[in-house]
């Protein structure tokens, strides 16, 4: 079956204002089937496949002459023939045929780095990361429990297909390390950087330590900090910032880690089930990450620059979440517990005294299901949180 994407209705209109589209995000996160839907006239090329790869690399230009008539193209896995999109832009110039090339690419700094000299202005950019909430509530597809849905990861496959999550999720890291790593980047030890991925979900909503990452890898400070800017050119890993503005020294600078599917990361921790994720020591940490990937994936779904944050100050006052809206930072407290606590909105009272944030709008997301409208913040069950966006979108809008 075929789960109704968000961003498709903005994919048909960018087609109409510019002549490339791109379409990247991690593998199997549904790119091809998007673009296949979108532009059902275009021609459909392979990138992945090694002929066709071998005559755009050795003869692009008649590679493209082969490949540019009737009403498109699309061209899948660009990262494999990045030199292509200097050859389009002459013929965009020539032509000026709005929505006529269609790319998609796995790897974000190959595309990106291609289109910064080759591209800009003629190419709309739309990020597609594994399905959100909002989707899979409107294809009737949510679990009754949150740990099932943290389980099985939000990969389109083990929902549209219902796969199982032990087996897609193996074979995704391994064609990953055995494939996408070798392509992007010199690792001499693939087994060493299984290892790593492996701390890496280890360390999951916790902040980046980079000392402590390489001593247990047996790698220096600089290869840690390259291995982490390559799982998160790739889609694998968030690093969240902080939101450090008009705090000076007293909050901490380093990012926290995070998996942009929570499938891969229990993949990555040997969890079998979604018993033994719920007895696990990580639950709450694999329950952020849920949470902090959800939020950017409506922020790309809705074609915003991603302004999501946490704070946290050196004496360890901290909130998991800070939505930088126009109208001011937008606190957000992530809580694995069912049950609604009042120690769930410490955090709130002390970041307002804090800042002295006059901004009323707070949110408590929680495990469990029912919704509550409390002084100190709004309550969302785990569900609702799908709308958050919209939520903050529509008070915003009342407001003004």
């Amino acid at each position: 079956m075929f789960i109704q994407r968000e961003l498709l209705g903005r994919v048909l209109e960018a087609s109409k204002e510019f002549p490339v589209i791109g379409i990247v995000g991690p593998r199997q996160s549904g790119k091809t089937t998007l673009a296949r839907i979108a532009f059902t006239d275009h021609k459909y090329v392979s990138l992945e496949d090694y002929d066709v790869r071998e005559f755009a690399q050795k003869d692009p230009r008649g590679f493209l002459q082969t490949h540019s008539k009737g009403p498109g193209v699309i061209f899948d896995e660009i990262q494999h023939a990045p030199h292509l999109l200097s050859y389009i832009q002459t013929i965009v110039d020539q032509e000026k045929k709005n929505g006529f090339f269609v790319i998609t690419g796995s790897q974000n700094f190959l595309v990106d780095e291609a289109i910064t000299q080759t591209l800009a202005g003629r190419m709309a950019i739309v990020t597609l990361l594994p399905l959100c909430l909002s989707e899979l509530e409107n294809a009737s597809l949510l679990p009754q429990q949150i740990e099932e849905l943290v389980f099985k990861g939000l990969y389109p496959k083990i929902h549209a297909q219902d796969v199982s999550a032990q087996r897609l999720y193996a074979n995704y890291v391994r064609q990953y390390i055995e494939r996408d790593v070798r392509q992007i980047k010199q690792v001499v030890d693939l087994n060493l950087f299984q290892k790593f991925m492996k701390l890496c979900a280890g360390r999951i909503g916790q902040v980046v330590n980079l000392t402590s990452l390489g001593n247990d890898c047996g790698i220096d400070q600089g290869t840690v900090k390259q291995w982490l800017t390559l799982l998160q050119a790739s889609y694998v890993i968030l690093l969240l910032q902080p939101y450090y503005k008009n705090f000076g020294k007293r909050i901490i600078k380093s990012p926290k880690l995070y998996f942009i599917d929570t499938g891969v990361a229990c993949s990555l921790l040997n969890l079998r089930s979604t018993d033994e994720l719920s007895q696990h020591y990580l639950r709450g940490g694999l329950i952020e990450s849920f949470f902090i990937s959800e939020f950017l994936k409506q922020q790309h779904n809705n074609e915003q620059t991603p302004s999501i944050y946490f704070w946290r100050d050196k004496t360890g006052n901290e909130l998991d979440c800070i939505i930088d809206e126009p109208t001011g930072p937008i606190p957000i407290e992530i809580k694995a517990g069912k049950t609604i606590s009042s120690d769930f909105f410490k955090g709130f009272a002390y970041w307002e005294k804090t800042t002295g944030s006059t901004n009323d709008q707070r949110y408590l997301i929680y495990a469990g299901q029912k919704n509550q409208e409390r002084t100190n913040a709004r309550v969302l069950g785990w569900k609702s949180a799908g709308r958050l966006l919209k939520m903050i979108k529509n008070t915003n809008r009342k407001k003004s």
